[in-house]
């Protein structure tokens, strides 16, 4: 049991990881990694959960989708422009037509996912 445990909190960390460095990186979401790291977390560690729930940025993010499956207005807008400000920088950089046809099939279905969750309370 604390091996599964164990293995629930080094997946729950290396989400926390993932979601700090789509802070910075635009083309890696941050949302869905802390959604990962909150799943993993109330498996493994009430400590590192609560921590992630209380957190001043995204604890209310998560408290909305574990209890409501929404995502407010500011975060969809926010995560839609990202998407969009990838693709332009993509295109402004002279990628592939074929990976910007990708990105484009890929951003397209995250934005129709986003934009047709409930907007919450």
């Amino acid at each position: 049991m604390w091996m599964k445990r164990l293995i629930w909190r080094v997946f729950g960390l290396v989400c926390v990881g993932l979601a700090i460095a789509g802070v910075v990186l635009p083309l890696v979401p941050t949302t869905p990694f802390l959604l990962l790291a909150a799943f993993a977390f109330a498996r493994s560690s009430p400590r590192l959960h609560a921590w992630l729930l209380a957190h001043k940025r995204f604890g209310p993010l998560i408290r909305n989708w574990q209890a409501h499956g929404s995502i407010d207005r500011k975060s969809k807008l926010l995560a839609v422009a990202a998407m969009l400000m990838a693709l332009v920088l993509s295109i402004a950089m002279g990628v592939s037509v074929m990976v910007i046809a990708i990105q484009i099939i890929v951003l397209s279905c995250a934005a129709f996912f986003i934009l047709t969750r409930p907007d919450g309370p």
